[in-house]
């Protein structure tokens, strides 16, 4: 493998979609990251729907570039083996509940003992204390407990909504990412590895301060109850589709009055300042609204841009591959996958000029590299036959079925 990340072996303990993701992220930019699962079973994404080949989409996706070994961590030897395969590693990151990898002799304290090098990533969903802290965990909880659902909805007084996406999974997922790879660089000046906390709880919540959060930035002044600004949105129906138009500053909501043909609308005195916009928001976009739908979206996009004025149309997902745009950045790239066929992918998102990454690998099979791996860390392959035959590792046949029912 090439890339910014080569030379990296990351251990993934991890399931579902925040760890795979962090770790498929560096994976893409070169490090050699190994999925490590149950035998037999897998990491449970695999038996999601969207399936081609005996692969589900999301598996494919979050976990290219990546090489699978099967160990039953419950037993004595399987934790042995993953000890083993740690010694030879850069970082493990798990997200289990906490106290499950403690219980089962392969935290921090367990695997620094044998790597004292070892960046140590653990993931949870709510913290490692307080009330909260022992329970199961998925996106929605996480939405809920932040707030994001209110900041959804609009206002403290509308119903909450939820982000139709697994946002804070995949925000875990980055901000683990730049942790990882942060812990790394710290490694390099010191000499030493260290334990990395991070919940999903605390990824949202400090994602959201940069700009939900205004009211209460400041703890000495009074918080007003969060109310919406606006009973419309900046989705404008137009003569045959929906765009979006975003005016900030004076020049730019200027510029958008001329282009709708309403030029009087400058001289406005609600609409003067910036404050004034806020202040008359629904008298404004309701005029607005009014206009958009005398033409088509593509009429009104071009007369838009011929005043520099910011818009795009609102695109289904089918849309958005089809793009110029898209297109032309080369964002979407087909590959072959060995087992599931001809696959439509995201590229890796930041493009290293210097350090090419080589394209992403496809998701491994279940435990398709236990051979492979094992003999890499030193087992014969005596040893490695021993392990399948008792069961601390699963077997060719796993790889094959892809995953078990």
């Amino acid at each position: 493998m090439s890339g910014p990340m080569s030379g990296i072996k990351i251990v993934d303990l991890c399931s579902m979609m925040s760890g795979p993701w962090a770790t498929g992220i560096l994976g893409d930019q070169g490090a050699d990251v190994i999925k490590v699962e149950v035998p037999g079973k897998g990491d449970h994404v695999r038996s999601l729907p969207n399936r081609s080949g005996d692969m589900s989409a999301m598996f494919v996706n979050v976990n290219r570039s990546k090489r699978s070994l099967t160990v039953d961590l419950k037993t004595p030897e399987g934790v042995a083996v993953l000890k083993k395969l740690v010694s030879t590693a850069d970082v493990v990151v798990q997200n289990f509940r906490p106290g499950v990898v403690e219980r089962l002799g392969i935290g921090y304290d367990d695997l620094s003992a044998v790597n004292p090098n070892l960046v140590y990533l653990s993931m949870s969903g709510f913290g490692e204390r307080g009330p909260a802290s022992g329970q199961r965990v998925y996106d929605s909880l996480i939405q809920a407990l932040t707030g994001l659902t209110t900041v959804q909805a609009g206002s403290d007084e509308e119903r909450p909504r939820l982000i139709r996406t697994i946002l804070p999974d995949k925000l875990s997922a980055v901000f683990a990412a730049q942790a990882i790879t942060a812990a790394l660089f710290a490694r390099e000046r010191t000499g030493e590895g260290q334990h990395v906390r991070l919940s999903m709880l605390e990824a949202v919540l400090s994602f959201l301060w940069a700009s939900d959060m205004g009211a209460y930035t400041f703890p000495d002044q009074p918080v007003p109850l969060s109310k919406g600004g606006s009973f419309i949105d900046l989705i404008y129906q137009t003569g045959d589709g929906y765009i979006t138009v975003a005016t900030n500053s004076n020049g730019e909501w200027q510029s958008m009055c001329r282009a709708l043909g309403h030029p009087e609308w400058i001289e406005d005195e609600r609409f003067t300042t910036a404050v004034g916009r806020s202040t008359y928001i629904n008298e404004r976009l309701e005029l607005i609204q009014e206009v958009l739908l005398l033409k088509g979206s593509a009429e009104w996009l071009a007369l838009l841009d011929e005043h520099d004025v910011p818009a795009a149309p609102i695109l289904t997902r089918a849309e958005v591959i089809e793009h110029p745009q898209v297109k032309a950045a080369e964002i979407i790239v087909e590959s072959e996958h060995p087992t599931a066929g001809r696959l439509r992918q995201a590229r890796v998102a930041a493009r290293f000029l210097g350090t090419v990454p080589d394209a992403p690998r496809g998701a491994p099979l279940l435990g398709e590299h236990n051979a492979e791996i094992l003999s890499e860390i030193g087992y014969s392959s005596d040893e490695i036959a021993s392990l399948a035959s008792e069961k601390i590792i699963g077997t060719e046949q796993d790889a094959v079925a892809g995953v078990s029912a």
